[in-house]
Parts: structure tokens; sequence; C-alpha cells
């Protein structure tokens, strides 16, 4: 699990640059022994021409004028010790690759996604670590990876492989991170142990028992260990960057996966009791019914993260096979509410889709998958919009996130006020700006039709593959046709595509890949200048490759042109046409130039963007 990032330090070519002279290392390891000090840490930057002379003597002055209780590696980076070789400032990760290159041993950086959380209270107490100042990251039957800050200091590895039985594997870590995780990995396990030993073993693995579990009372929600494990979970996934949270049961053992990047990972096993425990927990505090385990249910919980800002969450809940699966979205508003060049649109898609935006009344409608980044296009433009001199009403299933400049309202469909009843009453409050969560049916289609017809702009969401295609689902709603000419301004299709890691991506130096973008998105041809990189992966990006997403998008605008082909029976392909002589740029082509300019790669481009049959459609084009 943990073996990409134990390969010996100055191999991984996605990392800084190694430092010093391997040939002027120690001929062996056990030439040094006990803790290191900053005197001889100091010593061997010097010998190994790291730093300067002048630079080690002010190390020297400095760190003799008074005594510190801190490891030498944190404080030697607190001084701001420059490289010879160019000047760069050592930081902390540095000289700790530097004095894991110095033993002889692999560097690591602790990713607490990747480290075994749950082995590693049985495989060495809490005490035993802190006194060596070490830490279990990785526990096999035959081998157990141990992060330290001391390489040298070994007296303990001895006991330790006789009493567990595993050969003992040494990683150097940051003294920092083993400090941090240390008190983090042993707390989140003696959360779920206090969990379990309060009632977590119940058994729940079948749909039978399911329908009685209104009757478990082995386990409080409020029970320390589970509000313990509840705050952890969200701590490390705001840290982490995660946009969803998976707690799901599984037939022995419960998962916690986090979505990053728009990809899962495992995070923890849990058993299912202390899972169920943990979805009551967060069921409580969202004000959902606790009791209630046999049907769906939606909630929110805001919340704050550790830098103080609001982070709004959207759960829901649905009762499996084993239990009830619970996935929470999370929200930051920092990074809901973005510019028009933080969400991705190119300069030409910009200044179109602001054009659209500030019509006086119509609709327009952002369409593609769930995850797409809708909510985030959406709410973007209406913040923007939100002046003073407007009033901004939405009807949403659920709020997505709260905004203070929008009138928020929730669709309720028990108590049969949906989104058409919503466009209904928000009609009644003098709005000049609507947005309707998403257009599903006929009666929420005629109503944001009726609003666009007497004077408002409409903002909705619909589930098609590429923009022309809105045409015909409005259509097999049963919209007639010339409601569609004299209403609908435009629609966005759009993806959400990840981005290189600028950390460690390379340039992309195979010529046939210009060659295979070209063939991708035929008819069309490059050419601009083809600037591509590929992933290589690094600590930064776990090794994927890939850091953080941004969008691409297809922005079809509706001419009177392209109104005269709008008729019950529309043609697709002759939609498309139109829509490219009205300057559309298909979702693909839009791709294909963030491949040319290094943003991401060739890959995802086809993983995330449909595969559409342009050839056809643009036969007649020209």
């Amino acid at each position: 699990m943990m073996t990409d990032a134990l390969s010996p330090t100055g191999s991984n070519s996605s990392g800084p640059p190694p430092l010093g002279d391997s040939s002027s290392f120690s001929k062996s390891r056990r030439a040094v022994s006990g803790p290191i000090d900053w005197q001889r840490l100091a010593k061997w930057l010097l010998l190994d021409r790291v730093i300067s002379v002048d630079e080690h003597e002010r190390i020297v002055t400095r760190c003799s004028v008074m005594e510190s209780s801190q490891h030498p590696l944190v404080r030697l980076a607190q001084l701001d010790i420059a490289r010879e070789s160019d000047g760069r400032k050592l930081d902390i990760e540095d000289l700790t690759r530097f004095l894991a290159k110095r033993a002889h041993l692999p560097y690591l950086r602790i990713d607490p996604l990747k480290a075994d959380l749950g082995r590693v209270s049985d495989a060495m107490s809490l005490a035993y670590a802190e006194r060596h100042k070490v830490l279990p990251v990785q526990v096999s039957p035959q081998e157990m990876v141990v992060a330290t800050s001391e390489p040298f200091e070994t007296d303990w590895i001895g006991e330790v492989e006789r009493q567990t039985r595993r050969k003992v594997k040494l990683v150097v870590s940051s003294p920092l991170e083993i400090a941090r995780y240390t008190t983090e990995f042993y707390t989140l396990s003696k959360s779920v142990l206090a969990a379990t030993k309060s009632g977590g073993n119940s058994n729940i693995t079948n749909f039978e028992q399911l329908v009685d579990l209104g009757k478990n009372k082995n386990l409080d929600a409020n029970d320390k260990g589970v509000v313990q494990l509840v705050d952890w979970l969200w701590q490390y996934a705001f840290e982490q960057r995660a946009s969803d949270i998976h707690l799901e049961p599984r037939r022995d053992q419960a998962v916690v996966r986090f979505r990053i990047d728009g990809v899962l990972h495992t995070v923890y096993q849990i058993p299912s009791g202390v899972q169920a425990a943990m979805t009551a927990r967060i069921k409580l505090l969202a004000r959902m019914d606790v009791v209630e385990r046999r049907r769906p249910q939606d909630g929110r919980i805001k919340t704050r993260n550790a830098q103080g800002d609001e982070v709004e969450m959207r759960l829901s809940s649905m009762p499996t096979a084993f239990g009830e699966k619970l996935v929470m979205r999370i929200f930051d508003p920092s990074a809901v509410v973005k510019t028009w060049d933080a969400l991705g649109f190119s300069r030409h898609d910009e200044q179109r889709w602001e054009q659209l935006v500030k019509h006086a009344h119509g609709i327009v409608l952002v369409t593609g998958p769930t995850g797409s980044g809708k909510t985030t296009t959406l709410y973007s433009t209406l913040k923007r919009l939100a002046t003073e001199e407007v009033n901004v009403a939405t009807i949403e299933d659920p709020i997505e996130m709260i905004e203070p400049s929008f009138n928020q309202t929730q669709a309720q469909p028990q108590l049969d006020f949906g989104f058409a009843e919503g466009v209904r009453t928000l009609m009644r409050q003098d709005p000049d700006i609507i947005m309707v969560g998403e257009i599903r049916d006929l009666e929420t289609a005629d109503m944001a039709i009726q609003a666009a017809l007497t004077g408002h702009l409409v903002l909705s969401t619909l589930h098609t593959n590429d923009a022309p295609s809105a045409i015909t689902r409005l259509i097999e709603l049963g919209v007639p046709s010339y409601l569609i000419n004299a209403t609908l301004l435009g629609v966005l299709a759009q993806r959400l595509t990840r981005t290189l890691c600028p950390h460690c991506r390379q340039p992309d130096e195979n010529v046939k890949q210009k060659a295979r973008l070209t063939e991708a998105i035929r008819p069309w041809n490059l050419t601009g200048e083809y600037g591509g990189y590929r992933a290589v992966g690094c600590l930064e990006c776990r090794m994927t490759g890939y850091r953080g997403r941004t969008g691409i998008y297809e922005l079809l605008t509706i001419s009177e042109d392209f109104k005269a082909l709008v008729t019950p029976q529309p043609d697709i392909d002759a939609l498309r046409r139109q829509g490219m002589r009205d300057g559309m740029r298909p979702l693909r082509l839009s791709g294909a130039l963030r491949v040319a300019d290094g943003s991401t790669t060739l890959e995802e481009l086809l993983s995330t963007t449909p595969d559409v049959q342009w050839a056809s459609a643009l036969k007649e084009s020209s």
C-alpha cells in the first residue's frame, strides 16, 4: 500500500533535487549511533557541500546562543538555510531527505490515506511509540514499516521484532509529521476500540434485520468514541481536498472512502456497528430522522475547517442490503463561487457566456452528468449577477449551498411543493432572475417557459450528453418547438477533467502523441503549437500525476438560423452543424486545447468527454 512512497531518496525524479553527493556519505550506518544533534547535522551539510562555509558558520553562531529541545531537523529548518548550489531555502522536507540519504534509508512522506490506521495500535503501544519517537505506518504478516526521525537510534528494533515476529523496515520521516500522526492515528484507533466495546459489534448484515434497525440501542450516537471518529472523518476530508465522503456498510467491515479529484480512495475499514453509530451521529447533527433507516433521507450540515472557514455538507442516506449508506458532498464556499477563468472558461467561451446571461429574459440551460460542476457554474454565475438592483431567487432540491445574496427555496415533494409549484410561487415574488435546480418533467419545463415569457431570466440544469441534445430532450418531455424557439437563449454543456500535477508533470516527448490527439478530434486539426505534458506522479499528487480539476465547455447559442431547425422532429446532426457555425466548440475539441497547452492529458480527455461522431455532422458544414 505504501510501496510507491518507499523508494530510496533521490531515486524519485519528481521530488526535490538530491542534497549532496553520495560519495561523501559515511561508509556505514554503524559508524554513527544514538540521537543526532544540530552540530553533527550541520557538519554533514558542510561536508557534502550542501551549504557553504559561511552558511555553516552562521548556523553555529545562531544555535550556540541557547539550548533548544526541538529536534535538530526542526531547528535547522527554522533558520532559512540557503543551499550553496542555487540559493534555495532548505525546508524540513529537504533536510529530512538529506538525513535519509545519509542513513541509507528510504524517505517517506506520511500519507494518512495510505497508512494502515487500523493496525497501528496493534503493532505498537502509544507509550512505546512516543518514547522512541517512531510510528508504524504499514503492517504485514512478515514485515512492519516504521517511520523515524532518528535513523541511528536502533536499540529498540530487536525488541519489537521479537514481540511482533515481524521484520522491522525503517523509513525516515519528518519529526513534525511523526508527532502529528502519532497523536491522530492512535486517537483514531482508541476511538474505534472504545466504540466497539460500547456495543459497536452488532451484526447488521442483511436486509431482513435492516427493517428493525430502530430497535438497536447498543451504541449511542453521542458516545465519546463515535464523536471523535466523526470529527476525525471531517478533519481528514477537508485536509485531503475531498469532494465527497462515503460511509459504506459491507458484509464484514464497513468502508470509509473519499472522492478526491473525481477518484474514490479507500481511507479506513471499521466494524459495521461502529459505522452505523457514526451514521446515526451525523444524521443527528443534520436534523435527519435517526430512527428511520428504511427509506432515503436528505440533510445538510454546516461546520468549519481547520482555517476557520465555513464548509457546507449535503447529506444523502440510502438503505442497502448490509445497512444504511451515507454520502456527504462537501461544498467549500471559496471553491464553489469562482471567476470565469478559475472555472476553466476559454476567452472565446467566456465572452459568449457573459453576453448570454446578461439577457433580461429567456432560458439558459447547463447540462452534464452528476458531478460535472453544474452547481459551481450556476452559483458562480448567479453570484456575479446578484447585484443590489436585481432580485435573484432559486428553487432547489436540495439547496446545494447557502448563499446570502440569493433568496433560496427548498423543494419539498412530500408537501406537494416541487419545482413547478416553486417556480409558480417565485413568479409572485417579483424576481428578476430565477434558478431552477433541474428540469425533470413537462410541468417544470412549462413553468420555466412561462417565467421566461413573462420577462424573467431563468437558469436551470438538464441531463444530456452535449449541448444540442438539450433540444431533443425538451421535445421528448413534451415542450412544443415554437416555445423552445421563443424562450431558449443558449445551452452550456460541461465536464470536469483532472489537471496535471504542477510538481511532477514532464514535457511529453512522444512524437506520436500529437498525431493521436489529432486523430481523437478528427475532422478538426491542431493548427497551434503543441506543448503537451505527461503524468508522472509524486508525493504531492499521491503518485497519480494529477492534482485538481478544471472545466471544459461546449456553449451553444440560439441564433435565428438555429431556430429554423428546431422542429417537432429535429435533425440532431443539423443542429450540431448550425451550432458550430454559430461559434460552438464541441467538448472534445475544447478539451483538446487543454491537452495542447499542457493542462491535462489525452487519456483524461478521452475518459471524460462523450465520443460524438462529428464527421457525419460536418459533411455539409463547409
